[in-house]
């Protein structure tokens, strides 16, 4: 496969195989796969705009059982640090959110067996009747697939009741890499590709949208990569309910699986590569976030020339990245200077990407 039959498949808006994929791989020239990426987000995205969202992340729970090795945010239940927060807590990060223009809560925290569905029935319930305008985008497949085998219930069952207490959409956490023999390394008790896959099946089913995630830079090859976009782009062809792609690179500090490859992280090179190759790939995701709280807000910025038209959220709050050793920290009129720099359109979005300035 040439160069120049990728080139055509890419004007001419052809899907492109594993086999092109291995062959974008190959090409270390960054300025050819920033003319491809930007050809095909043109293709797709017709506007001069890059969208960002002001939301929080909640990190409802560290207690957690699945013992993943990229984790650094996890405890176990008799951790000195272990926590739940209080609804208190939370009502109070909700309304900084909403005071500093907020629209949108981001929840996820672990495999926690102490917290039954009835519990995420009455704190959705209890954020939903009093912060009514926040968007509840909440709960990782792992944590419902964890709460439908406890509960011996089926992942449709759960979303559904989720959904009736307030839940709005599904965050893309824990596909690490959506390849059985990479899981079986770096989160062997937490999920099955196939799991994550029909945790999203089932969300999109009824009508709720999700985004997806890849963490890259750990064990996985460039195969497994390309894998783990094709198992996307399949299920969304089958039901059209992601709203985002989000690639980022596995942070290795303290953590087993960091110690185990000697906390070496991927380089701005190969973010760049793979977020460019992301976008030419996955022809039917609309839109794809850059990872400034991994990356640092001046690859972020580079990354709007590889395909990138999202720079994700403002995030008030981040924990698990961040306990990894990610410490970037972006102001609104951050993000907005790096976007204009770049010459495009900075525009404050919501969860559907609905505008709202």
């Amino acid at each position: 496969m040439s160069f120049e039959t990728i080139y055509f498949k890419i004007k001419n808006g052809e899907r492109l195989t594993i086999s092109d994929g291995l062959k974008l791989f190959e090409i270390n020239d960054l300025s050819v796969l920033s003319m491809l990426a930007d050809l095909q987000r043109n293709r797709i995205k017709t506007d001069n705009l890059i969208t960002y969202i002001i939301d929080r992340n909640i990190n409802y729970t560290n207690i957690c059982v699945a013992d993943c090795s990229f984790c650094s945010f996890y405890r176990h239940m008799k951790d000195e640090d272990a926590y739940v927060l209080t609804y208190d807590e939370i009502d109070t990060k909700i309304e900084e959110t909403v005071a500093l223009g907020g629209v949108q809560i981001l929840m996820q925290g672990g495999l926690n067996p102490q917290l039954k569905l009835d519990y995420y029935i009455d704190l959705f319930k209890h954020i939903k009747n009093k912060f009514p305008q926040i968007h509840l985008h909440a709960l990782s497949p792992p944590e419902i697939l964890y709460i439908a085998k406890i509960m011996k219930m089926s992942i449709a069952e759960v979303i559904s009741e989720l959904v009736k207490a307030g839940l709005d959409s599904i965050p893309g956490g824990g596909a690490e890499i959506l390849v059985e023999e990479v899981r079986n390394v770096i989160a062997s008790n937490k999920w099955k590709p196939e799991e994550w896959l029909e945790v999203m099946r089932q969300a999109h089913l009824q009508k709720l949208k999700t985004t997806a995630t890849m963490m890259f830079g750990s064990l996985e090859s460039v195969e497994h990569r390309l894998e783990h976009m094709i198992r996307i782009r399949e299920l969304q062809d089958e039901t059209g309910g992601f709203t985002a792609f989000i690639p980022w690179t596995f942070q290795p500090e303290n953590n087993r699986l960091g110690k185990r490859l000697n906390y070496q992280k991927a380089t701005a090179h190969e973010y760049l590569q793979t977020v460019a190759i992301s976008r030419l790939m996955l022809d039917n995701i609309p839109n794809i976030q850059a990872s400034w709280v991994t990356m640092g807000p001046e690859i972020a910025q580079l990354s709007l020339r590889y395909g990138v038209n999202d720079f994700g959220s403002l995030m008030i709050e981040e924990n698990v990245v961040r306990q990894a050793g990610a410490s970037f920290s972006l102001a609104e009129d951050d993000i907005k200077h790096l976007i204009t720099d770049s010459g495009y359109i900075p525009k404050r979005r919501n969860q559907a990407y609905q505008l709202l300035n």
